[in-house]
């Protein structure tokens, strides 16, 4: 649905000022469910496409995408330059000094998100991921930074499974980091946490170039 929607709103189908239909008539003309369209709706604000206004609706207020992603409180460029710095050294901490406990619920989250169906669910068990690493690394700096850009890691994951379908690569590249955690090998770990947020990286750039 996503992508029928930036077309037509690229192409000119709807032009610039248009209010777009509400979530039901969209879900109806698009045969998904709500939450679809919730996100389809948000991933076109992220990319500065539309504006969503309380009580008004949502307008389409440019037919390219921004140059940078706004992603909550912070852009996707803000984020893209600090997470290899707090997240690489993170994964690598965990590796070393992660409890059993600690290492369970990192297997219970990337379970759950391998077999979660829900776009929205999935998106939430994605940023509980990241924060357990950090947590798990018994750094608080680190552990307190990544809970304070939580709710940007969670556009930003939305964002990229509605426009470029990560959804099953991360599943992939978060569970090499769990077995790297789990071996206690922490140049591993830090490794596999470079992979996946380069991975992220590039594919922020390809939707931002498009």
């Amino acid at each position: 649905m996503f992508s029928a929607v930036r077309k037509d709103i690229e192409d000119g189908t709807v032009e610039v000022g248009a209010k777009l239909s509400s979530e039901a008539t969209l879900a109806a003309q698009y045969g998904v469910s709500r939450s679809v369209v919730r996100e389809a709706l948000r991933s076109c604000t992220a990319l500065g496409l539309t504006v969503t206004k309380t009580g008004k609706g949502t307008f389409v207020v440019a037919d390219r995408v921004a140059n940078d992603l706004t992603l909550g409180q912070y852009s996707a460029r803000d984020l893209n330059e600090a997470r290899p710095h707090i997240e690489v050294p993170a994964a690598g901490l965990a590796a070393k000094r992660r409890s059993p406990e600690d290492l369970e619920h990192l297997k219970e989250i990337v379970d759950s998100m391998a077999a979660e169906t829900d776009p929205e669910t999935w998106v939430s068990l994605d940023a509980s991921f990241h924060s357990a690493i950090a947590r798990a690394s018994g750094n608080k700096v680190f552990e307190s930074v990544v809970a304070d850009i939580r709710e940007a890691l969670a556009h930003q994951s939305e964002t990229l499974n509605m426009v470029a379908d990560r959804q099953h690569v991360s599943d992939d590249e978060h569970l090499r980091i769990v077995e790297a955690i789990e071996a206690g090998d922490a140049p591993a770990a830090e490794a596999a946490m470079a992979d996946h947020l380069s991975a992220v990286s590039v594919a922020l750039d390809t939707i931002l170039s498009k």
